[in-house]
């Protein structure tokens, strides 16, 4: 066999364990990194918060450069000439120097639209209803039922057999398992699992009778009936309980004289009817569901000053971290220097952290910055004037690949006079317009949803008719595209938002 010497020329991506962190940190959202960080302080002695750090006003986290040395370290001695990691401050997340660290790699298909529920987290946070929702997320559903328990005078084998039933709830407040069942599971002998039974049905109807109510229902028709029977008697809460009972699914699909015949109610009782059906709660137990009153904290806040749109990062979910100075001058004092020491590697590895963080936030800022100069409308005018925008015309403008830009844009808020969104939310395909230019699909959501609220609810306006309604106003979008954005928007087809 003949040996041959050959050259070959490729390329491939090397990832430094830095640059395979800074990617990390970018694509983690504000709880998360702050998780991170914990478990950094927590494994890392060199890293430590900044105990005193103080912000005059978060503009200055707008465009304030970084000036040189204020934070670095000393590097004299055995350091070999590397410089201390500098102390973060509101000015450095604005103005530090930036550099290439994207990757380079494809990233998965965007769809460019990703809407929040609602401007959820916006408010002032004065209204009742947050501080009741505050004050039900603090509390769970088995807290809130054990404190009305505390009242009654129950035996202990009761009191155990309310404990199991309270345990059984779901977190929408129904009990899922059949009473024979738990009945089963907790006896072997018949009769004593036939007096469990007898003591599990008594422990139901004192359930059902506490706070919120409906709680404990085996289904929706159950939830509303126990609901309905609290309020006062009348001819419309009998129909209530009626359509309740068996004809969920008439009302479900609007068919009104199905209704008319099986209840042998007039049109007008069954609007009374209906109206206090819709004023039930369907999932009891939803308010003390953990993490139902988390507040989203915005990563970057929007201010309109004069007639301009200034854009700074918000200073409380920035961590404050620092070089702990006394273990780094010892370091320096022993002999051989930190590059000899055990602790030399985490001494670097807390630099590169805290660096790493700041270029996550500088990188925030700069996507940031770049929207809101591109939907400058949306800021003036709301959604109705949000241009179309792909990942590619920001990754083009800052000198980033488009996977970074989708890395920044996901789980990153922004806090506007319009509510607070996700990045990206002000990403959008475009639809095609009679005067040649586009609109953003944003855009033709909102005037959907504005065309379905100013519907008249007797006649409510078919898919066809909001496709035709768009046509109207310029703009080319098929029917089965209305449906879309319908469907996304969680509105109901035209049959069922028919009012009775």
């Amino acid at each position: 066999m003949k040996q041959t010497l050959q050259v070959r020329l490729s390329q491939h991506l090397a990832l430094t364990p830095q640059l395979q962190q800074s990617i990390r940190l970018l694509q983690l959202s504000t709880l998360e990194l702050h998780q991170e960080v914990e478990q950094m302080l927590a494994s890392n002695p060199l890293l430590e918060t900044e105990e005193e750090f103080s912000v005059s006003t978060p503009e200055l986290a707008t465009n304030a450069p970084a000036e040189a040395g204020d934070s670095a370290a000393d590097t004299a001695g055995d350091g070999g000439g590397e410089a201390e990691a500098p102390e973060l401050s509101a000015e450095d997340f604005g103005g530090t120097e930036r550099e290439d660290w994207e990757n380079g790699t494809e990233r998965d298909d965007f769809d460019g639209i990703r809407e929040l529920p609602s401007s959820a987290g916006t408010g002032s946070g004065d209204g009742d209803d947050e501080r009741e929702s505050q004050e039900s997320a603090d509390t769970t559903l088995a807290e809130h039922l054990a404190q009305q328990l505390a009242g009654h005078h129950l035996s202990p084998e009761d009191r155990a057999v309310m404990q199991v039933l309270i345990e059984s709830l779901n977190e929408d407040g129904y009990l899922e398992d059949p009473l024979e069942d738990i009945a089963q599971a907790l006896a072997d002998d018949p009769e004593d699992r036939e007096e469990l039974l007898d003591r599990l049905r008594f422990a139901l109807r004192l359930l059902q009778n506490l706070e919120p109510l409906g709680i404990g229902a085996r289904d929706l028709s159950e939830c509303l009936v126990l609901q309905l029977r609290a309020l006062p008697k009348s001819p419309a809460q009998i129909i209530a309980i009626l359509i309740c009972k068996g004809h969920l699914e008439l009302l479900a699909k609007r068919d009104m004289r199905r209704l008319m015949a099986e209840t042998g109610a007039d049109e007008t009782l069954l609007r009374e009817a209906q109206g206090l059906i819709t004023q039930l709660e369907p999932k009891p137990g939803r308010r003390f569901a953990q993490g139902a009153a988390a507040a989203i904290v915005p990563d970057v806040i929007v201010r309109k000053v004069g007639r301009e749109f200034r854009v700074m990062l918000n200073p409380e979910v920035a961590p404050k971290l620092r070089i702990n100075e006394l273990y780094a001058n010892a370091l320096r004092a022993t002999r051989g220097g930190i590059s000899n020491s055990p602790l030399g590697g985490q001494l670097q590895e807390a630099r590169w952290f805290i660096k790493n963080i700041q270029q996550r936030f500088d990188t925030i800022l700069r996507v940031s910055q770049a929207i809101v100069e591109r939907q400058r409308g949306f800021f003036t005018h709301g959604e109705l004037a949000m241009k179309p925008l792909v990942l590619r015309e920001i990754a083009d403008e800052l000198g980033l690949h488009e996977s970074t830009i989708s890395r920044v844009t996901t789980a990153k808020y922004m806090a506007t006079m319009w509510g607070t969104f996700e990045l990206k939310y002000f990403f959008g395909s475009g639809l095609s317009t009679e005067a040649g230019g586009e609109a953003s699909s944003t855009a033709v959501r909102a005037l959907i949803k504005q065309f379905v609220a100013a519907e008249d609810c007797k006649k409510p306006l078919s898919d066809s008719a909001l496709a035709a309604m768009l046509e109207e106003q310029g703009i080319q979008c098929a029917r089965r595209t209305v449906a879309k954005y319908r469907e996304a928007m969680k509105i109901a087809p035209a049959n069922l938002r028919k009012a009775l």
